[in-house]
């Protein structure tokens, strides 16, 4: 809106358009991230944060044992599995690990398993970084659903591979009133028989928030690199279908 008001006092027709665009561009994505966040944009302007319903007590303290497994059990229990749902997330995009799982997904589908992705509206750092992403990897479209789509499928789900997401998928937005991002609609990849979470550490996502789905008894860590552990899955799965 400044090359907009720059153009105004200038008297120059095509910088007013051009710093309108880029202004309006900025609003709707703001507009798109709060709805995707369940965040009033009134709020977020002004610098706030929470919504009405948040508590205004201290968060909850989650208790529990993280506990980790290695790439052959991931492996072995991916094969063994109906059907999975790959959760990817910013660390997937920083490490560049969408050729290798695109690999790892086309043997488990060609074992006749059903894979689908589900991606978060705001995962990456902006509103259709994942769908880009894997798009450009070769991921069909049709494997690709939007959290609306595909939450209520994680029931019914044999395994969730959660591959360097975290705030996107932590149960304590709906589970903790007074956390920050309650109320943040979130994929309910614990509600899946099994829970595989790939990421490079334990530490906290981007909101800074504890995640308890780390320390839930279906739940097991696969710390790596992304994209070395994917290769490494992709040959896993690959030598255990004889392909």
């Amino acid at each position: 809106w400044a090359l907009c008001a720059e153009g105004f006092m200038l008297d120059m027709p095509i910088l007013t358009t051009v710093g309108a665009l880029i202004g309006c561009s900025g609003a709707a994505l703001t507009k798109i991230m709060c709805d995707a966040m369940n965040r009033d944009i009134l709020s977020v302007i002004l610098g706030g944060y929470g919504t009405k319903s948040s508590g205004k007590g201290e968060a909850m303290t989650f208790e529990g044992e993280v506990t980790q497994t290695s790439i052959d059990e991931t492996c072995s229990l991916l094969m063994e599995s109906e059907s999975v749902i790959i959760v990817p997330g910013y660390g997937l995009a920083v490490a560049k690990g969408q050729y290798p799982l695109k690999e790892m997904v086309d043997v488990l589908r060609s074992a006749g398993k059903k894979v689908r992705f589900g991606i978060h509206p705001v995962a990456g750092r902006m509103p259709g970084q994942l769908n880009v992403l894997l798009a450009e990897a070769g991921v069909p479209y049709d494997i690709v659903e939007e959290l609306e789509e595909i939450n209520d499928d994680f029931d019914e789900t044999d395994v969730a591979l959660v591959i360097g997401a975290n705030d996107t998928i932590n149960s304590a937005a709906e589970d903790d009133p007074n956390s920050e991002i309650s109320g943040m609609p979130v994929l309910r990849v614990w509600r899946a028989k099994q829970v595989i979470v790939m990421k490079r550490s334990l530490a906290a996502g981007y909101a800074g928030v504890e995640n308890p789905v780390f320390l839930k008894d279906n739940t097991d860590m696969l710390l790596g690199d992304a994209k070395d552990t994917c290769e490494k899955l992709a040959a896993g799965v690959k030598a255990l279908s004889g392909k």
